[in-house]
């Protein structure tokens, strides 16, 4: 350290939280709309050179968000599926996770609903695990991941769900926690919610999952 001048700002205490915080925008305007995300340009004002604002385009993707449910055994293994993802070009395993696409339904009623249908179980009490934006740079997608305990197999008659497309041949497996948490760390796994998601229960492990919030 020479102790030089630095155009970087320093920040040596406070809270290490994330807070919500929205620029001003010119003007908006849609590019393209899909069945459930729309590409979104904004035009926002920035600090320029010399201190004077200017307008900037960006361009993201706009995302209703998802859900995770990572659901957790009394033997402590996670429910994980494999799932063929085409814009990846990989099968890759994942938690039951979907997108919230039922309006007003809160986050944790689609983590409900995902595991009972894409694996079939229900579980008696859950958890917030994770809360994270898997691209904020590109996308407005918030992904929240919960813990789900107290499992129980359900009867097909109450699953209700037909299976189609990637869902048809999606593969079941129960991995012991750590093991999942070794293949994150190894990089094993690529999925987003599935690595938080698998870490951060790895850690709330450690301390017998007393930190979790209901």
């Amino acid at each position: 350290m020479t102790g030089e001048p630095t155009p970087f700002q320093t920040q040596t205490s406070g809270d290490l939280a994330d807070r919500p915080e929205v620029w001003e925008v010119e003007r908006r305007s849609e590019a393209y709309r899909g069945a459930k995300t729309a590409m979104r340009v904004d035009h926002v004002h920035m600090p320029g050179r010399g201190g004077e604002d200017e307008v900037v385009t960006r361009e993201f993707l706009d995302h209703p968000g998802a859900v995770a449910a990572l659901a957790l055994d009394e033997r402590e293994c996670v429910l994980m599926l494999s799932q063929y993802r085409h814009p990846v070009g990989h099968r890759l395993w994942e938690l039951p996770a979907g997108v919230r696409d039922e309006e007003g339904e809160p986050p944790v009623l689609t983590a409900q609903r995902e595991l009972r249908e894409e694996a079939g179980f229900a579980a008696e009490d859950w958890f917030e695990l994770a809360d994270f934006f898997p691209s904020p740079g590109f996308s407005s997608e918030r992904i929240h991941v919960f813990l789900g305990r107290g499992l129980t197999r359900l009867e097909e008659a109450e699953i209700g769900f037909d299976r189609i497309h990637e869902e048809t041949d999606m593969v079941l497996r129960w991995v012991p926690l750590q093991e999942a948490a070794q293949a994150a760390v190894e990089g094993r796994l690529h999925n987003g919610a599935a690595v938080v998601g698998v870490l951060a229960a790895a850690g709330a492990a450690r301390g017998s999952f007393a930190s979790l919030r209901p």
